[in-house]
């Protein structure tokens, strides 16, 4: 069975039951990620590609594991933060520390959190396992300042994510990313699939779980797509569309010039966002 995930079920199923989605959805992904590890962007673009096409079967939950799971240091460090000394604390564990600070703040936030972190690390221009640059990312992400910084050093935070530490051992992830798919039934195993493969292989097990062909939607107009993700690469987009990347940046270049979207550039990536007036 699932085990020590029963209550954080309990949690997420009354969250859902909040949203206004009556909407039954049979499948749930368990997503094992370390959010400093460049292959969970790439998982990123899989799952939002899935939710694109196939929202209407599953519902989904980023579980946090850094590989370095040396937390007794941490809470000396972030106690440290907290007490306003004007350290710069950097340790591999405070971005996962971060994400569940944020999603204290509720889901969304903690999701726009988490999109954020993964925008600046394709786009390598900070060092994110700095405590500043970690209230940079926040500031961003439109999080209450005050409650992120009291929520930063606080054992919910740290508890927070240790709980998704022993998920990760409760479920036997030893590979990141990874994603675990359940069905509806609870006594039944989660069938767990680690590393990361095409995004063919991870419809076909939608496919086999559902016992059913899968009728995928069609993707809405780029703009609708950019208000949900906050940004998407050149070759995310293509994905999306099933376009070849030049195709993809012709398209975004004419919504540029229409002052739709605005682009940034970094390391041979490009990220397209909407521009606001």
């Amino acid at each position: 069975g699932r085990g020590g995930v029963v209550v954080t079920h309990v949690q997420l199923l009354t969250e859902q039951a909040a949203s206004s989605q009556s909407l039954h959805k049979p499948l749930e992904l368990y997503i094992f990620i370390d959010p400093l590890c460049t292959s969970a962007v790439d998982m990123q673009a899989i799952v939002r590609k899935l939710q694109v096409q196939y929202e209407q079967y599953f519902t989904c939950r980023f579980i946090l594991s850094t590989k370095l799971a040396s937390l007794n240091c941490l809470e000396e460090k972030t106690k440290g933060c907290m007490s306003g000394q004007d350290v710069d604390v950097k340790h591999p564990v405070l971005p996962s520390v971060a994400v569940k600070a944020a999603e204290l703040q509720g889901k969304r936030a903690g999701l726009r959190f988490l999109t954020k972190l993964q925008e600046c690390l394709m786009l390598k221009q900070k060092n994110l396992q700095s405590y500043n640059t970690l209230l940079e990312i926040a500031e961003q992400s439109q999080l209450d300042m005050q409650e992120f910084r009291n929520d930063f050093g606080s054992k919910e935070a740290a508890h927070a994510f240790q709980c998704d530490l022993h998920i990760t051992n409760e479920m036997d992830v030893s590979e990141l990313p990874t994603i675990v798919f359940f069905n509806e039934c609870i006594e039944d195993e989660g069938l767990k699939v680690s590393g990361l493969y095409t995004y063919e292989v991870y419809e076909h097990i939608l496919s086999e779980m559902l016992n059913a062909p899968l009728i995928p939607n069609q993707p809405p107009p780029v703009e609708e797509l950019l208000g949900r993700f906050h940004s998407l690469s050149t070759q995310e987009i293509a994905a999306m569309y099933n376009l070849t990347e030049a195709a993809a940046e012709r398209e975004m270049k004419k919504r540029m010039l229409q002052q739709k979207v605005e682009r940034t550039q970094a390391n041979d990536v490009t990220l397209w966002r909407l521009k606001h007036a």
